[in-house]
């Protein structure tokens, strides 16, 4: 099982996202929330102060990161754990500070979101349902799940009646 984690970094209404070099074995030329692999001995909240380190330059306030859920994909040896987190406050200004990992970075509106191809499509559902975004709440109360063709389930009331790309994940309350 590969456990990875990634961070929701939020301003002014959008949030940060990574774009995939389309030359990557896994998940090429999609949008994706910067991140990476938990390594032995780490936390998740470890791995991701490392990760919004080495990737973005920026320095993240432990205690202002929160865990927004769990998302898993695939089985077996190429399971996947991706532990998603907000991050309320970091000190620095991210640059991509990881190019042969990814190509661009930018600052995504919440109303973008939806258009944009994303490495899991329930990503757009976990950050709607940030408190900066309340207004998103009221627009997915639907409880049932939703399945993709890769075999990955979305399972939450944010998630529902997202797109087809959707994933499965465990909602954790934030405190």
């Amino acid at each position: 099982m590969h456990v990875v984690v990634t961070g929701a970094l939020v301003e002014n209404d959008a949030v940060l996202l990574v774009h995939r070099r389309p030359t990557k074995r896994a998940y090429p030329d999609v949008w994706d929330l910067p991140g990476g692999q938990v390594e032995a001995g780490e936390s998740e909240l470890q791995a991701l102060a490392r990760e919004m380190h080495e990737e973005l330059g920026v320095h993240i306030v432990a205690e202002s990161a929160s865990r927004l859920g769990v998302l898993h994909a695939g089985s077996g040896d190429d399971a996947l754990h991706v532990g998603v987190w907000q991050i309320g406050d970091w000190v620095g200004s991210p640059t991509n500070r990881a190019p042969d990992e990814h190509d661009d970075i930018a600052w995504v509106g919440i109303s973008e979101l939806g258009g944009l191809p994303l490495v899991h499509g329930v990503l757009a559902a976990m950050v709607r349902s940030l408190p900066e975004f309340e207004w998103a709440r009221g627009h997915s109360d639907v409880t049932d799940g939703n399945q993709d063709g890769r075999g990955s389930k979305a399972d939450c009331r944010a998630c529902a009646g997202t797109d087809s790309s959707s994933r499965w994940w465990d909602q954790t309350p934030r405190p």
